[in-house]
């Protein structure tokens, strides 16, 4: 795609993960006309009004931004694109479902970039749900939005490995930096006709949905593998709670163990906090945060609330 005024482009993203391909495409010369993002968001105690991630960095490369609470039927997005006529409309996480109206201004569509590889995890988590699931590799997807949730052609594909240490905090940056590379070369390969769209096969489509609080309770019917693995892809949210003593216990670090304990059941030793899983396996406890306290060692819990023989969590 020819860099210049010729060939105008804009962005609509909103969270972190988008800022890398914003930064990208100024850096490689695009034209960015137009950044389309969020409404400043409510946050903290207070309720301060926060700027997305995508906002300050627009601010910060001196970008024009625009923020409209919905799209469907904005009259003002509207002839603001048409007054741009962008050649293509990079979408990163913007949160929004584009119209249909929409998707037919573009010359080149709208390039959307996905944190798997399609079509597996379509939807709102793919990161989250591709560790919690417990695979070894995932990607990012270059592809065509449609009218479909995530069905679009694909344009590109990148595969990374997802280490047995990496949560959705770490796995992410490291996506959106390939996903920025990605990009560029995307929108170079359609300049030059060198991308052949290809079709998702939808019989091997998986779902990614929105996280619920919910989704954080740890099941200890579950493997003490696929317990980690919910934990590890589940932070920051909704992170990993079960009930003791009647009360929420979030927990915060753990491990795998060795130790043979029956499901949900707690085992102290040598001052250590174990609990049981399915198939005879175990989980170590090693940080958590009783409901209206502090973050704690397991020590100190154990400490302070000297679990008995036998007692259970959930």
């Amino acid at each position: 795609m020819t860099r210049s005024s010729d060939h105008p482009i804009v962005f609509c993203g909103t969270p972190a993960f988008a800022v890398p391909t914003l930064e990208k495409l100024v850096a490689t010369g695009f034209d960015v006309r137009l950044i389309v993002t969020q409404p400043d968001r409510p946050k903290g105690r207070k309720l301060d009004l926060v700027a997305s991630p995508v906002k300050d960095a627009a601010e910060k490369l001196s970008l024009p931004i625009y923020q409209p609470e919905k799209i469907k039927h904005n009259e003002e997005l509207r002839s603001k694109l048409e007054a741009i006529r962008p050649e293509a409309i990079i979408v990163v996480g913007y949160g929004r479902i584009i119209p249909p109206w929409m998707l037919q201004l573009p010359k080149l569509g709208h390039i959307n970039l996905h944190a798997s590889l399609l079509p597996k995890y379509r939807g709102a988590a793919p990161i989250q749900w591709a560790i919690a699931n417990g695979e070894t590799v995932t990607g990012i997807t270059s592809m065509r939005i449609d009218e479909g949730l995530d069905t679009g052609d694909i344009l590109l594909q990148k595969e990374l490995a997802i280490t047995d240490q990496d949560t959705a905090e770490t796995l992410s940056p490291r996506l959106a930096a390939i996903g920025a590379e990605l990009m560029i070369e995307t929108l170079e390969g359609l300049s030059a006709d060198t991308i052949q769209p290809g079709k998702q096969d939808n019989n091997y489509a998986t779902l990614a949905p929105v996280l619920k609080k919910e989704d954080g309770r740890i099941d200890f019917g579950r493997s003490a593998q696929e317990i980690y693995n919910r934990f590890r892809g589940f932070q920051p949210w909704p992170g990993a709670f079960t009930m003791f003593r009647g009360k929420i216990l979030n927990v915060t670090a753990i491990k795998l163990a060795s130790e043979r304990v029956a499901p949900a059941e707690i085992l102290v030793k040598n001052g250590k906090f174990f609990v049981g899983c399915a198939n005879s396996s175990a989980i170590e406890l090693l940080e958590i945060q009783p409901e209206a306290k502090k973050r704690m060692s397991a020590q100190d819990f154990l400490h302070g609330y000297r679990p008995q023989v036998r007692e259970r969590l959930g």
